[in-house]
């Protein structure tokens, strides 16, 4: 402790006499609407006191009694108009009576003042700070109020100031029934001040303001200074924002400042704008003497005037009117249109006295239970996402750019909406305005909630903020049993619209928010239900798993039922701080961060585009080109509000050439415009490429073209997505590379030793064991450099066993070596050809009994893998180019998000969302699918592999598992081994869930195999030159 540093505690009584009025009638000093005033003296008569729960009404601590009158009867007034029948049916003067009753009347008691009584309750409460401090520390500022000099007995007591104060608060509370709130600082000025603020505000999630007007010392310097406490000093808070599943921060990340206001001005308004015009304004006001005037004034945010209208009422205190602007446009998701009203106090002559001002959308929001939640008449499907207030460099402290940028890649992911733990920042919710996400606006309370009287104040203050935001259709009130349902009526009090409340993964108040749900959930609700069913939270995104892993089976599933109205996936981007204190490295606290769409810097995962394709609005039916395409597709419209014809799409035809050619890069051999039907939300018609009629397109697209690209266009002019369909097929397409190929050799031949059998051309040597008739080594020649794939063909997913091999020479100067087995291989055909080309002819499957010799199946019982694998060290491996769906890696359940093209991708180590260093996406290792060719780049032993077999997926190396998984746990199915393998099945990776509760295409494969099957083919083809 600094030895020339005081301490100073302020302790005042709270709401002194009203306070002892109620103990002496046996009342709650906090929940009784009382009121000190002596009534005989006419209702000007100023009050002594008023309790807590009548100021929560705006009844100011010296009103005089007939503003107390006309107060009551105004908020009477609001109660009788928010109540479903019109009709007050009670009253009461408890707080919490009236909070359980919306019908009911507002009462309260008119206590005549006893300043005996009060004088002898002071007395009793100086006599308990006497058991504490000493009288000379004592200084008496008022009957309620007392600072004290605590210096010398924090030591003493072994007590911090805190610990001190609220022992003596708590022991004037037990003795007395008088609440006391207190204020710590190092002078009287600002203990005073740190007694009023704090005894104001709590809660680190909601923003914050102070009128210290009246604490100014005019013409002279004020110190001020502010007093932020990362524990709060109320255990519900703490529980509620702090014994949470995210990352704990101290210091501010709302506003808060301290301001002066005019004396006449308009404090708040509400509005409840609907799709078609009407307006209903509540307004309170402060100051106003009766006589004024509002007027109101409606702008389209674009700058237009066409709707600009003026409208005067006469005002109270508080005041509803009611208003129908005409020619407005109605605010969606897909078409955002907004307001900007300009609200304006003026006195008797007109003159303007106090104006503000808001954004508005007029749309209709409604919740029907046993069929949605409907906007504007339509019923919503929200394709959402949960996002944090976070940057790895900022923590739970953002700004405008972040939200605007973090909107606009929520909004690319097609999604059209947005929750979250807690109010977001208010330009982020400004950002959901203006570019069209809806938005769950939730109280915090992470499985704790507030205690009543701390959350009533907080459900308050953020509807308070954000009640006129048009993208809020629901309010959520805390998360997984982070709720008060004592509060859960205060959303219809402080919201004029009253949107629907919901508990986050409860099945509550008819709408099923279950959190996680299995594929197949469940009985009785869900798919399986009669309630409106919306997971809040669902496909957990830890490291590479969840998101769009899965997504389109249970979105299949859910979209086909009429109660549904969307999900939420978990979650945004992943919450990894940049630590000053461990040398700059990015935290993501081990397993509990990394699960995000984004990185924390915001880098595109994978799922961000498989979302992207499965959520597009334009949504393309299955379309495999064949040489009966006649230019026409099906699609079909999905958005929610718009016709089809509003939008566009174009398309590309694509060639790409092969290491076997000279030409390096694709390009584009014909474009144009498809021709889109104009088609109502849900429905689905014919699409057609404009200038298909001419036969120089139709020649050019089946001579000429690789693959089709088709990009839909929003009507913002923006991509909503590109799709690539393969117009040649790998084996075609591998031949007419061939084709061209212009190197060439004198022939081959065979060399058999004891170990070994080598095929040997003018460029390369290639030997097989001839136990196993796998490859031992590959030499090219012009380098004498060993290029280092080995170990392979191994079988993957099946078992196979050797019977015979043989070597042969063809006349056209091939060299052959045929090996057969039984099992799930029938044979495989290696030919070498004298331009140095190494094939690989695989028949799979093709016989019920494997050819006999097996006591067990001779294929794995649940197929994960299939295929061929082989060896080649990670080591020597510098990059990847190559032909076919990219750039990222796939699982089984989530290939939709990559397209056919020519990528490039250098060799990294990333592991997705693990961000101790730096994250590089695309990951460089794991499957990707459809492969036409891959060149393995590496240092001078590069080689090129061909598929002429449809639909390979070609696994490059074996991803790093995360260093700071829970358990140890594998967070991927296992890889095979070896390290580049060629499979015909792929494993699914699962979510929250395992595989077995997924949908049908994380499924693991079967096989059965019936008599004529012709099998599988795999066939291949190495380059090593």
């Amino acid at each position: 402790m600094n030895p020339t540093q005081r301490t100073y505690i302020a302790i005042d009584l709270k709401s002194f006499f009203a306070s002892v009025e109620c103990v002496e009638r046996g009342l709650d000093p906090l929940t009784t609407n009382l009121v000190v005033a002596d009534a005989s003296r006419t209702e000007k008569t100023i009050c002594l006191a008023v309790t807590p729960s009548l100021k929560a009404y705006g009844v100011g601590g010296r009103a005089r009694l007939f503003e107390v009158v006309q107060r009551v009867r105004e908020v009477n007034r609001q109660r009788w108009y928010r109540s479903f029948s019109h009709r007050l049916s009670g009253k009461s003067c408890d707080a919490r009576a009236l909070e359980q009753h919306p019908d009911w009347e507002v009462d309260y008691i008119v206590a005549p003042p006893r300043m005996a009584y009060y004088i002898e309750y002071s007395r009793r409460i100086y006599e308990i700070y006497l058991k504490y401090i000493a009288p000379e520390d004592i200084h008496v500022y008022s009957i309620d109020e007392v600072f004290i000099d605590v210096t010398s007995y924090l030591l003493t007591y072994r007590m911090t100031a805190h610990e001190l104060a609220m022992t003596m608060i708590r022991h004037v509370l037990k003795q007395t029934g008088i609440t006391a709130t207190a204020g710590i600082g190092t002078n009287l000025y600002l203990c005073k001040i740190a007694m009023d603020i704090v005894a104001k505000h709590r809660g680190g999630f909601y923003r914050f303001s102070y009128d210290i007007t009246s604490l100014l010392k005019y013409g002279a310097a004020n110190k001020l200074e502010v007093r932020v406490k990362k524990h709060s000093g109320n255990k519900s808070v703490n529980a509620a924002e702090r014994k949470a599943d995210w990352w704990l921060f101290g210091g501010i990340y709302r506003p808060v400042w301290l301001e002066a206001k005019p004396q006449i001005r308009i404090e708040h308004i509400a509005v409840d704008a609907k799709m078609d015009g009407e307006m209903q304004l509540y307004t309170e006001l402060k100051g106003v003497k009766g006589k004024e005037k509002l007027t109101a004034a409606l702008h389209p945010l674009d700058g237009t005037d066409v709707c600009s209208e003026v409208r005067m009422w006469e005002v109270g205190h508080d005041s509803v009117f009611a208003h129908i602007w005409k020619n407005v446009e109605p605010w969606t998701p897909e078409k955002p249109r907004l307001y900007n009203l300009i609200v304006t106090l003026r006195n008797e002559e007109g003159e303007a006295l106090h104006r503000t001002s808001v954004r508005v959308g007029f749309r209709t929001v409604d919740f029907r239970p046993r069929d949605g939640v409907y906007l504007n008449g339509t019923k919503l499907v929200m394709k959402g996402i949960n996002r944090h207030s976070f940057h790895p460099d900022g923590g739970r402290t953002t700004n405008k750019e972040l939200s605007i940028q973090d909107a606009l890649l929520i909004k690319e992911m097609n999604m059209n909406a947005v929750r979250s733990h807690y109010p977001p920042d208010e330009h982020f919710l400004d950002a959901c305005d203006s570019l069209g996400l809806l938005y769950i606006d939730e109280l915090a309370g992470w499985q704790n909630a507030y205690d009543t009287v701390t959350g009533s104040k907080l459900v308050k203050e953020m509807i308070a903020r954000d009640v006129n935001h048009p993208c809020i259709v629901l309010w959520s009130n805390g998360n997984e049993g982070g709720w008060n349902i004592a509060t859960d009526k205060l959303f219809y009090r402080y919201d004029p619209q009253r949107r629907h409340v919901i508990h986050p993964w409860a099945d509550f108040d008819e709408l099923d928010t279950h959190h996680y749900p299995a594929y197949l959930t469940g009985v009785g609700r869900f798919t399986n239900g009669y309630k409106v069913f919306m997971p809040t939270e669902f496909m957990h995104g830890l490291y590479d798993q969840g998101h769009g892993a899965g997504l389109e089976d249970f979105w299949a599933r859910y979209t086909a039922h009429p109660l549904f109205a969307g999900g939420f996936l978990w979650a945004y981007s992943d919450e990894a701080v940049r630590r000053t204190d461990c040398n700059g490295i990015l935290d993501s606290e081990d397993y509990n961060a990394p699960d995000g769409i984004v990185g924390p810097y915001r880098e595109k995962e994978g799922s961000f585009y498989s979302v992207r394709e499965i959520w597009s609005p334009i949504k393309i039916k299955p379309l495999q080109l064949t040489p009966s395409f006649n230019g026409r597709f099906l699609v079909e419209n999905r958005y929610l509000f718009t016709n089809l014809k509003e939008c566009s799409m174009r398309y590309r035809v694509l060639s790409y050439p092969s290491p076997l050619q000279s030409r390096a890069e694709g390009c584009t051999v014909d474009s144009g415009r498809v021709n889109l039907p104009a088609l109502e939300p849900g429905e689905t018609g014919y699409a057609c490429i404009a200038a298909w009629e001419n036969p120089e397109i139709r020649e050019k697209f089946f001579s000429k073209g690789d693959v089709l690209e088709l990009e839909a266009i929003g009507l913002d002019g923006k991509s909503v997505c590109t799709r690539t369909y393969p117009i040649s097929f790998a084996k075609s397409y591998f031949e007419g590379q061939l084709a061209s190929l212009k190197r060439t050799g004198k022939g081959c031949c065979v060399n058999e030793a004891d170990s070994l059998i080598t095929l040997c051309s003018d460029w390369v040597d290639i030997s097989f064991r001839r136990n196993d008739a796998t490859i031992y080594s590959v030499l090219r020649k012009k380098d004498n450099r060993i290029i280092p794939l080995k170990d392979g063909p191994l079988p993957v997913g099946m078992q196979m066993k050797l019977v015979s091999l043989s070597a042969r020479m063809e006349q056209r100067g091939d060299a052959v070596l045929c090996a057969r087995y039984r099992g799930g291989a029938d044979s495989v055909v290696w030919r070498l050809r004298p331009d140095g080309l190494l094939k690989m002819d695989a028949v799979l499957l093709n016989r019920a009994s494997g050819g006999g010799g097996f006591d067990d199946a001779f294929t794995d019982n649940a197929i994960l893998n299939f295929g061929f694998t082989f060896s080649y060290p990670e080591s020597e491996c510098t990059g990847m180019r190559w032909l076919g769906r990219g750039p990222y890696r796939v699982w089984k359940n989530r290939i939709p998000g990559t397209n056919y093209g020519i990528w490039q991708k250098d060799f990294n180590n990333t592991v997705t969302g693990e961000s101790a260093d730096k994250l590089v996406y695309p990951e460089f290792k794991g499957y990707h699918a459809n492969l036409y060719w891959a060149t393995i780049q590496g240092k001078q032993n590069a080689f090129t592999v061909y598929a002429a077999t449809d639909g390979v997926f070609f696994r490059v190396f074996t991803p790093d598992e995360p260093r700071g998984r829970q358990d140890g746990i594998h967070t991927m199915p296992d890889f095979p081994a070896g390290d580049l393998s060629f499979l015909l099945d792929i494993p699914a990776i699962r979510s929250f869930k395992p595989i077995s509760q997924h949908g049908p295409q994380s499924q693991p494969g079967t096989i059965r195999i019936k008599k004529g099957d012709e099998g599988l083919k795999l066939e291949l083809a190495f380059d090593f030159l």
